[in-house]
């Protein structure tokens, strides 16, 4: 028996671990850091945050672990999660393994517009709205600009994403040209370079909405993915309609990519990473890829943000240490696995 076979053989032990995996990593994720606490602390801390009871606790303690890890965590998951989903969608919908949430534009759109709004002086909460406009904008323009190129199918559309995606990279690197060396440049180029430092309960109540909602819906029409790949007759004759499914999966993993790049700046390889070990573990059927991804993709962003803030004194960009670790990782699977086909 392969393993492929084994895995489907357990698929309701799978169902367990893909729900508590997550969980589990958060919470030890709550005790790691620069300085680590016991695991009955964290828990005196939970206890008395929603019980509201007298649990004597160090007050500087609550608040590292409830101000500052706990949000980190919760977007570390929502931002893992939404690209791993959004990395899977834009694979099937284009039938094409290298396909990544940027392939419409929208990662570049949305650091352009961050960096638009730090240049400008905006405060955390206007960098990310404005950055989740730009995001959205850069897909309409790819929309706009494959339009009536009906007899080129989604080649068009992936052709114009790589077109907008140049031109917004280009904007970028001028907003960097214009940007003040001193303050305005190094705050630029460290976003760019992705970070969860800044996370919130005030910029999760922004983004995480949208992250959610879009992977919820994603989770619903996640039987109805398997036929992106078809044709339109055949879809038909599914009794599917094709166009707004496609309309709906491009929505969904636009939004939720421009939301988690609105938070946190650019986070590579994790669209593309986890959806590759979630086909070759599960297969390329979406009613089982979108919960992986989910539960993949949450469980390894927790893992890595941990280590940014935690291996060295001054933190690590998130997107160095998802290079660092995703591409010799995707190499090796890639040579011994020799793949995979949707």
């Amino acid at each position: 028996m392969n393993s492929k076979k084994q895995i489907q053989a357990l698929k309701p032990v799978w169902n367990i671990i893909l729900i508590i995996m997550p969980v589990i990593f958060a919470f030890f994720a709550l005790c790691i850091g620069r300085i680590s606490y016991p695991i009955s602390e964290i828990w005196q801390v939970f206890i008395s945050k929603i019980t509201n009871s007298d649990i004597e606790i160090d007050k500087q303690i609550s608040m590292i672990i409830w101000n500052i890890r706990l949000p980190r965590i919760l977007m570390a998951m929502l931002v893992g999660a939404g690209l791993s989903v959004s990395g899977c969608a834009f694979q099937g919908l284009f039938s094409n393994p290298l396909a990544t949430p940027d392939t419409l534009g929208v990662a570049s759109g949305t650091s352009f517009g961050a960096a638009l709004a730090l240049l400008l002086g905006c405060n955390f909460i206007g960098v990310q709205a404005i950055a989740f406009g730009f995001g959205i904008l850069a897909v309409l323009l790819t929309w706009l600009s494959s339009a009536g190129k009906s007899s080129s199918g989604l080649n068009s559309v992936v052709l114009s994403g790589i077109m907008i995606g140049s031109l917004f990279s280009a904007l970028i690197s001028l907003v960097k040209f214009a940007a003040d060396t001193e303050s305005q440049l190094p705050a630029i180029t460290y976003w760019l370079m992705g970070s969860l430092s800044s996370a919130g309960f005030s910029s999760l109540q922004i983004g995480a909405p949208c992250i959610i909602i879009t992977i919820f819906i994603l989770y619903l029409f996640r039987w109805q993915l398997n036929i992106l790949p078809l044709g339109e007759d055949e879809a038909r004759s599914l009794g599917s309609n094709i166009q707004l499914l496609r309309i709906i999966t491009i929505l969904c993993a636009t939004a939720m990519t421009a939301s988690s790049v609105a938070m946190c700046g650019q986070v590579g390889w994790v669209g593309l990473l986890i959806p590759h070990i979630c086909r070759m573990l599960f297969g390329n059927n979406h009613r089982a890829l979108i919960p992986a991804c989910i539960s993949f993709g949450a469980s390894f962003l927790v893992i890595v943000d941990t280590m940014t803030r935690s291996i060295s004194a001054s933190e690590i960009p998130i997107s160095v240490l998802t290079a660092m670790i995703g591409a010799p990782f995707f190499i090796i699977l890639m040579r011994k696995t020799g793949g995979w086909k949707i």
